[in-house]
């Protein structure tokens, strides 16, 4: 390894340890911030030294929870992995990732690296990372003022994937937008999808994407939607149609809020508690056949696997359940809306919406979701949070959905929790997420010291 490289990564540990130490955060992407101004190589330098194989994990949603999918299904064949597990899916937070993995002499001992990358650096990120397989779970919209509308994403990611022409793509063929992309890029691909009709109507609503025909501009026909543009689609002109997936599931059951189904002759009772885990699942198998990897553990792995991620938690506070929800663009709202429809009790609902970078300072895509539906969801008490508490507030309104604000979520969890229905609900998009999971955490053990003493 050159001196350059060595100096990165020694500078970028001392870098961690001294954010740590300032107790100034994580330190999961300053670090690499460092090592690349001192070697603007070093992710490629990094990435070489992978014994096996690289994964990609790219899309709008459902990345993150794909990403630690196959990581968890490859540690549990013995494989020794990278990951950036924290989400840190830029430039910076990918190399670091890798430079805090190495040991005092700089090297990796990695059999494989499973990485998460945002769409946009995805530009940058894929050609030094040279992945040997790249999965793609759908493009649609995201952060308006960061992504722009859905084609400037498409178009980069198209981009990005063309620069690594001997990477395989797993691409969602339910996508139309995905699928158009793995047809024009030349890359090998092979598809996932689900042929069955497995999302109710509130998850389907009315948010579409691209329905027309990508090669002649069309209007697409449907047997059926899935949720947004994803479903069965053909073009009624020149015959471009949605093919049969390499890899599907079959038989998909909802009971007791969690979802059973088969898949590659497996019959999987899962954790899952919403129907997109069961594309997220699916697309990490497919990721791994692809890549030849051993699933010897696949099926026992994913059955106790925590879907949650921080992102999905449910608490015990006050003799109360709280879950903790992240919804961080329409698509993924509309899927939390109808798990909010499926449980008949009667509920309580914060919603935290705040307008950082992370977020995305544009919150218009609020009227994109179908919340009418929260009328007959059996709700007591609506509360919305957060800098754009103002802005939830009025879409509820005109949809004649009663809710007041807060501005301290700890003592409206706690009145919630005591004096509410007992059946909580938090809903938050992203920056808020980390530190509603600390503040629900320690209200948790708060009420477990009540009940010892």
């Amino acid at each position: 390894m050159k001196l350059r490289s060595r100096l990165a990564i020694r500078c970028a540990k001392l870098t961690s340890i001294l954010i740590k130490k300032m107790n100034r955060g994580s330190g999961v992407t300053l670090p690499g911030y460092v090592a690349r101004i001192i070697d603007p190589n070093i992710l490629n330098t990094m990435s070489k030294q992978v014994r096996e194989k690289t994964i990609v994990t790219m899309g709008t949603n459902g990345k993150t929870t794909t990403n630690s999918i196959l990581y968890h299904a490859l540690k549990a064949e013995g494989k020794k992995v990278i990951i950036n597990r924290t989400g840190a899916n830029m430039m910076n937070g990918i190399i670091s990732a890798f430079v805090l993995s190495t040991d005092k002499h700089g090297h990796l001992d990695a059999d494989y690296a499973c990485i998460e990358v945002d769409e946009i650096a995805s530009v940058n990120v894929l050609p030094q990372l040279k992945p040997d397989c790249a999965l793609l779970t759908n493009i649609s919209r995201d952060q308006l003022d960061r992504f722009g509308e859905v084609d400037i994403t498409y178009n980069k990611l198209k981009t990005a994937v063309t620069s690594v022409p001997d990477t395989t793509l797993i691409i969602n063929c339910d996508d139309i937008l995905s699928y158009s992309l793995a047809k024009d890029c030349g890359n090998s691909y092979i598809t996932y999808g689900i042929s069955e009709q497995i999302f109710d109507d509130i998850s389907r609503s009315e948010i579409r994407e691209s329905i027309f025909c990508r090669s002649c501009g069309t209007k697409l026909e449907y047997e059926f939607f899935h949720y947004g543009q994803l479903g069965i689609y053909h073009c009624p002109n020149c015959g471009f149609k949605r093919p049969d997936p390499d890899y599907t599931t079959t038989n998909v059951v909802l009971k007791d809020e969690l979802y059973s189904f088969d898949m590659d002759g497996m019959h999987i009772q899962s954790t899952a508690r919403t129907p997109y885990n069961i594309y997220n699942t699916l697309s990490a198998y497919v990721a791994l056949r692809a890549l030849h990897a051993p699933q010897q553990h696949f099926q026992s792995m994913i059955e106790s696997f925590d879907y949650g991620n921080n992102r999905e938690d449910i608490f015990n506070i006050n003799g109360a359940r709280v879950q903790l929800h992240l919804s961080k663009n329409p698509i993924g709202f509309q899927q939390k809306v109808s798990l909010v429809l499926k449980d008949p009790k009667p509920k309580d609902i914060i919603i935290q919406i705040n307008d950082t970078y992370q977020d995305g300072e544009d919150v218009s895509w609020l009227w994109d979701v179908d919340f009418q539906y929260l009328a007959d969801a059996n709700v007591s008490t609506i509360l919305t949070n957060g800098t754009r508490r103002h802005d939830m507030g009025l879409r509820l309104k005109y949809e004649d959905i009663p809710c007041g604000s807060t501005t301290d979520l700890k003592q409206s969890v706690e009145d919630l929790t005591k004096n509410g229905t007992k059946n909580l609900y938090i809903i938050v998009n992203y920056s808020g997420l980390y530190r509603t999971n600390h503040l629900l955490n320690e209200m948790q053990k708060e009420t477990e010291g009540e009940l010892k003493s």
